[in-house]
């Protein structure tokens, strides 16, 4: 190909290349901002079947929209005024009991030989904390410790400024959830004046699958969340097992993880079962077998039905999912990754199959 101006062809590919790398700063720089507006637009299709159930009882959109809001805020704001201070005060005593495993080490060491002495009668405890012991010392312990307590006060300030900044995040989000949440049929409306009119109502039937799909998909891992931490906070109370409330915090926020969440929470919580001085190897094996027993009535009759107006989703591609959404955008990528992938599986469905079998 021959060029009649090659001063005119740099020009304008030097353009193309800055108007690119200015694209990408933007989105860079406005990442935050997106984040919130996605976390907002999420949330507010997970309060959508709420209202339009609402709606149906005859209540106007803004009523609907308001007793929503208000009723999820209330909840929520009891549920805080009731556990938090019981979950300040057993995360303060898991803190003492920590510190006071590591202020008497000693101790806390000898305790931990005779328990594996008479629980693996046939280990050699001994070489296994001699090995142990030979590694640590060939380390520089004494200056990694030394880096680590200078560096704590400009820890604090990092951690305090996180604080601040995820409050303020938490207030734009429910600023723009309220504002979306009220806007949602406007804006739908707004976007299907986009979809030429020979094809609007096949876009506005799947687009409203979308929809309803990622809101019963929210209000179902919400609904899972409750009663994994209602019956984990009643169980773990019957076994007498520590930090009752925290762990069954803990058991709620993690089943909003899809596929992991349970698992892991589980494991958690058996671990703390096993903290010396509160817990017990009984304990923690008991915890151990009613999260077993708990992990497959969920995957095998509670899911299904609470789940069985979201868009199903096969177990590898909920994998896959996850994990990229978890590597883009951390905890909230993972939770919206299943969503978005429930969407494409409509999209591939209803739209790119049917076009393959047309030709």
């Amino acid at each position: 190909m021959k060029i009649h101006s090659p001063f005119r062809t740099a020009l304008v590919a030097t353009l193309g290349v800055g108007l690119g790398i200015m694209l990408l700063t933007s989105v860079q720089m406005l990442s935050t901002v997106l984040l919130y507006i996605g976390t907002a637009l999420f949330l507010s299709l997970g309060l959508d079947p709420l209202v339009s159930f609402l709606e149906r009882r005859g209540m106007p959109r803004w009523a609907s929209v308001l007793t929503t809001i208000v009723a999820v805020l209330g909840v929520f704001t009891a549920i805080v005024l009731i556990i938090l201070p019981v979950v300040i005060e057993q995360i303060s005593q898991l803190v003492t009991k920590i510190t006071d495993l590591i202020v008497n080490g000693d101790q806390t060491i000898q305790n931990l030989k005779d328990w594996m002495t008479d629980t693996f009668p046939n280990l050699r405890v001994n070489d296994v904390f001699a090995y142990v012991e030979d590694w640590f010392s060939k380390e520089d312990w004494a200056k990694t410790v030394t880096d680590w307590g200078g560096s704590i006060g400009q820890g604090v300030l990092i951690v305090g400024g996180a604080v601040l900044t995820g409050l303020f995040g938490a207030f734009i989000v429910l600023v723009l959830t309220i504002y979306l949440t009220a806007s949602t049929p406007s804006l739908k409306r707004a976007v299907y004046q986009l979809v030429p009119a020979s094809r609007r109502e096949r876009f506005i039937d799947i687009a409203d699958q979308i929809t309803d799909s990622v809101g019963h998909y929210v209000m179902g891992q919400v609904t899972l969340g409750v009663i994994n931490g209602i019956l984990s906070s009643i169980y773990l109370s019957i076994i007498n097992a520590p930090f009752t409330a925290v762990l069954a915090v803990v058991a709620f926020f993690f089943s909003l993880i899809p596929l992991v969440g349970t698992l892991t929470g589980s494991t958690l919580i058996v671990l703390a079962c096993l903290i010396p001085g509160v817990g017990s190897p009984a304990t923690a094996l008991a915890a151990a077998i009613y999260y077993l027993i708990y992990m497959q009535i969920e995957a095998y009759f509670i899911a299904p039905r609470i789940m069985s107006r979201a868009v199903a989703v096969p177990g590898a591609v909920v994998v896959i999912a996850a994990l990229s959404g978890g590597a883009l955008l951390g905890l909230l990528g993972a939770l919206i990754a299943i969503p978005v992938a429930a969407s494409i599986l409509i999209i591939y469905r209803q739209v790119l199959i049917p076009r393959m079998n047309e030709r």
